[in-house]
């Protein structure tokens, strides 16, 4: 039997969430349908090289996790870590690979979304002022596929796609060097970066340091071996008593 985990209001805290937590509100993930939507290759519908060759097929994918995903709700697991936040302040790092809202609804704030956010529109062009907005419409028709105000380009989905550098990596990979706790909550342990940053807590402690690398989800992750501990079980049963919040 686990105990708690004791957190005090000067620990520093940086937590990963993967889709096992948003599996949990009902989000299916690729995996769950063997990697295919409608027939289709993940290559497809969340690639550089898809988007070229058919953009309107891209629009209707990413329309269709929309319209999936506002129907889902925050669970205990979203709702225990925005509680944690709320303790710890600024002392508290949320990454997330998940391109989901839930996080936000549950009261997190400041969520680094390192793989996008599936609710904003970016323009394509690299070189266009136009930041990134919030976007929840549906583009289903390919005729009425939006265009940049600024710069006439096309729009497509703030996501982080296969072969694109994912976002927020410096700052991610800065708080991770100074954390005292790091837990990752259901993700597989296979894709890189993220699988990685367990990483420096190995090497943080074959310096000496005292950090503390722990994994919560429903199966052991590919890289089990460089976490102190694995809590097995669904996230939304675990968080909530996985800690106590000391003064």
């Amino acid at each position: 039997m686990h105990e708690p985990i004791s957190l005090s209001r000067s620990t520093r805290f940086v937590v990963l969430t993967g889709a096992g937590i948003s599996a949990e509100s009902g989000i299916a993930t690729f995996r769950d349908a063997n990697g295919l939507w409608e027939q289709h290759a993940v290559e497809d519908v969340a690639s550089p090289d898809g988007w070229e060759r058919d953009a309107a097929l891209v629009w209707r994918f990413y329309s269709e996790r929309r319209a999936k995903a506002a129907e889902a709700k925050p669970n205990a697991g979203h709702f225990a870590l925005a509680r944690v936040q709320r303790h710890l302040g600024s002392d508290f790092t949320l990454i997330t690979q998940n391109v989901d809202n839930l996080h936000s609804l549950a009261g997190s704030t400041g969520v680094i979304h390192m793989h996008g956010e599936l609710f904003k529109t970016r323009c394509e062009n690299p070189d266009c002022k136009l930041a990134p907005f919030e976007d929840k419409r549906l583009y289903m028709d390919a005729k009425a596929l939006p265009r940049c105000t600024l710069c006439g380009a096309r729009l497509r989905p703030h996501i982080v796609w296969f072969g694109e550098v994912p976002l927020e990596l410096h700052p991610i990979k800065r708080k991770v060097e100074d954390c005292d706790l790091f837990m990752t909550v259901g993700s597989s342990g296979v894709v890189y970066p993220a699988a990685g940053f367990v990483r420096e807590l190995v090497y943080r402690r074959q310096m000496g340091e005292s950090c503390r690398a722990i994994y919560v989800g429903l199966e052991r992750p590919a890289n089990a071996d460089q976490f102190q501990e694995t809590r097995l079980g669904k996230s939304g049963e675990i968080l909530p008593t996985l800690f106590t919040l000391d003064a």
